[in-house]
């Protein structure tokens, strides 16, 4: 295999793994736009949508196409009881606080997996079969289309909610200013219990579509959860189309770190990324200024 077509693999498979990446940013900026933290447990919810996938479709046998979005409603609905008995019941809890709750979660729903699947790494089957697609020499699973369309999916039907769905409008109302929203009659805390609920759904759906390619188990949140953090920050935290952007940025390194370097520097990557980020320009590639930060499209 000459240069030339090497590099478009690592192409090929940096965009695949960087679409991971910008979904998992993008369910961190959905929570930041609504309360202003940092939901460190969003890692796990891709990996609940991938074992609850699994389980769905392996263990009781429905087919992949209820399975997923069966396992990403699923995920949807422990995002909204986490909302509502970790942080509707406090009141003017500071953002170190929730933070720390967030944490606990992320133990929390790593344990419960370990508890209910074991320590084992599952797998689906892929959507479309696994016979590779030939592009220029280089070879595409089709499951990389799938999960290619599903980022570019999520990331219009989400441009659409927040600007032309009432509800989508209220979410951007509280993330401009709360207290107006709730002058003008908006329920705060409906919305913000919202997006805990769309942004798990979102993680729920990207653990469903990367199953198939890569294996899930307990722990392989952590990772997504901390990759997926740092494309946030690189992005610039609440921005949606930085976070696509960022990520893909954040995915290309990876694989071309993996493959002209070392597989053993791949995970490297993104820390190293979020500490130059944080170092020279701490809003982020698109960043805005702190009072701009909100304002996601």
């Amino acid at each position: 295999m000459n240069l030339g077509v090497q590099l478009l693999q690592y192409t090929l498979s940096g965009i695949t793994i960087g679409s991971i990446y910008a979904m998992v940013a993008i369910g961190f900026n959905i929570i930041y736009n609504a309360t202003g933290i940092i939901n460190l447990a969003q890692g796990d919810f891709v990996m609940l949508g991938g074992m609850l996938a699994v389980y769905l479709h392996n263990t009781l046998g429905l087919p992949l196409v209820l399975a997923g979005p069966a396992a990403a409603l699923i995920t949807a609905i422990i995002g909204l009881l986490f909302e509502r008995f970790a942080f509707h019941p406090l009141k003017n809890p500071s953002v170190i606080t929730l933070i720390i709750i967030t944490i606990a979660a992320s133990i929390l729903f790593k344990g419960g997996a370990m508890f209910i699947w074991g320590k084992d790494a599952y797998i689906l089957p892929s959507f479309s079969g696994d016979k590779p697609i030939q592009f220029f020499g280089a070879t595409i699973l089709p499951q990389t289309l799938w999960i290619l369309g599903t980022l570019i999916f999520v990331f219009a039907a989400l441009m659409v909610f927040f600007r032309f769905t009432i509800v989508g409008k209220a979410m951007k109302a509280c993330a401009y200013n709360r207290q107006a929203a709730r002058i003008v009659g908006i329920n705060v805390n409906r919305m913000v219990l919202f997006s805990f609920g769309l942004s798990a759904f979102i993680g729920g759906i990207a653990g469903v579509v990367v199953t198939p390619i890569a294996l899930v188990s307990y722990d392989r949140g952590a990772l997504l959860g901390l990759k997926g953090f740092g494309t946030a920050i690189f992005g610039g935290l609440g921005n949606m189309g930085g976070a696509v952007v960022a990520g893909l940025i954040i995915g290309l390194l990876e694989a071309y770190a993996a493959g002209l370097i070392s597989s053993g520097y791949k995970d490297a990557v993104a820390l190293i990324i979020l500490l130059i980020v944080l170092f020279f320009k701490p809003g982020g590639i698109f960043g805005r200024k702190e009072e701009q930060l909100l304002k996601a499209f």
